[in-house]
């Protein structure tokens, strides 16, 4: 199977090895960041650092003229991604033989919300998510898909995966993150990613409901779950919180919203980029599902894009509703972590990636070139050198 590594541009950036590493490993193409959340990472090999701060939410390379006297627009990077970090280190990867595709984080942007604390979700409880733009805010919406055909469509690249396109809710790797102290399950997760802006408020009203009666059944819902009884898994808990009628309309609501917003930024990156292009989700097959990797419905997605990057690490069953669907050509790629401090299991790649293809992976994504120890990229070559 085709295999692609995750990589920043300040892995490759000012290490003349860096490129040829990552080349004979086995993967056949890169998929590095053009726009990317706010981060720390390690780089182990790196001649000149060895913890990067990406202290914002940025993209990696120089904007055009499409932003001019627009809010919200995108940041710019500060010195951990200088000028166009995006453009020198696909050159550079590309000189080692590697085909780039761009890596395009969306509805992730902590500083965005806490500058423009209107375009963020907020729960039930009037809390604001900075972390989180609300996908259904029309201005948001235009940000993204903007964002979406800019980032992608970079010099070199033969493709793209877009990664949070679609709502994001509570869950958040935050700093010194304090928020497991009550077990909330799948269905409190999803009452707690409700969001009651303006916008969604409107639209819980097209869908028969009273926005202000709708959050004030959210936080009666979740009150036993603060005093600590269990919240039930899945769609039949969010159903036994809130009641089936009620749960549906605010599925229906969130389900449109995140189409149309999918569809309208595959749109627009195909509008932008040459022929060929490819173009891939981040995707998790259960629609109500918030986060990086975007709740879809299956069928509309392998309709829309070019396929999708699933989630595997522990487990590689969210394959399954992807690749019943049958579609042709449609790219059904395995995420898998191998680095091994942050819970991945490289020394398993050979049998989680034929695991994988049992189940319909078509290819492998390695998170990730640049995070991981020189032991653990062993390991990845030693497994590619045979699958």
């Amino acid at each position: 199977m085709k295999a692609s590594a995750f990589v920043y541009p300040w892995d490759v950036n000012g290490d003349p090895g860096a490129a040829d590493r990552i080349a004979t490993l086995g993967v056949r193409q890169t998929t590095l960041a053009s726009a990317y959340h706010s981060t720390r990472a390690l780089t182990p090999r790196h001649p000149r650092h060895r913890i990067v701060t990406a202290r914002h939410a940025a993209v990696l390379y120089p904007t055009d003229r499409r932003w001019e006297g627009r809010t919200p627009r995108p940041y710019a990077a500060g010195d951990w991604a200088p000028g166009d970090a995006f453009g020198e280190a696909a050159e550079a990867l590309a000189s080692s033989g590697l085909e780039v595709h761009t890596w395009v984080v969306l509805a992730h942007n902590s500083r965005l919300g806490e500058e423009h604390p209107r375009t963020s979700v907020v729960n039930a409880y009037g809390d604001p998510y900075p972390w989180a733009p609300c996908i259904a805010q029309p201005g948001t919406r235009a940000y993204l898909v903007d964002l979406a055909a800019e980032a992608a469509v970079r010099p070199g690249a033969r493709g793209t995966e877009l990664e949070s396109l679609g709502w994001y809710g509570l869950a958040h790797l935050h700093a010194h993150d304090k928020i497991g102290g009550v077990g909330l399950g799948d269905a409190g997760q999803y009452l707690m990613s409700l969001c009651f802006c303006v916008s969604c408020c409107r639209g819980y009203g097209e869908q028969g409901l009273d926005a202000e009666a709708l959050a004030a059944a959210v936080r009666a819902a979740l009150e036993p779950v603060w005093r600590g009884a269990p919240s039930d898994g899945g769609w039949a808990g969010v159903e036994k919180l809130l009641g089936d009628t009620t749960a549906a309309a605010t599925r229906a609501w969130r389900d449109e919203t995140a189409r149309t917003l999918q569809e309208a930024a595959v749109a627009a990156v195909r509008a932008a980029a040459p022929d060929g292009f490819q173009v891939l989700l981040h995707a998790d097959p259960v629609s109500y599902h918030c986060g990086a990797n975007a709740g879809v419905d299956p069928a509309h997605i392998l309709s829309v894009a070019d396929g999708v990057v699933v989630p595997c690490t522990g487990g590689a069953g969210l394959l399954t509703p992807f690749a019943e669907q049958g579609r042709e050509g449609a790219v059904v790629a395995a995420n898998l972590t191998v680095v091994s401090g942050m819970g991945g299991s490289p020394g398993t790649l050979e049998r989680d990636a034929r695991g994988a293809a049992e189940l319909g992976a078509t290819e492998l994504r390695l998170y990730h070139a640049g995070l991981a120890s020189d032991a653990d990229l062993e390991a990845v070559r030693e497994a590619l050198a045979v699958l």
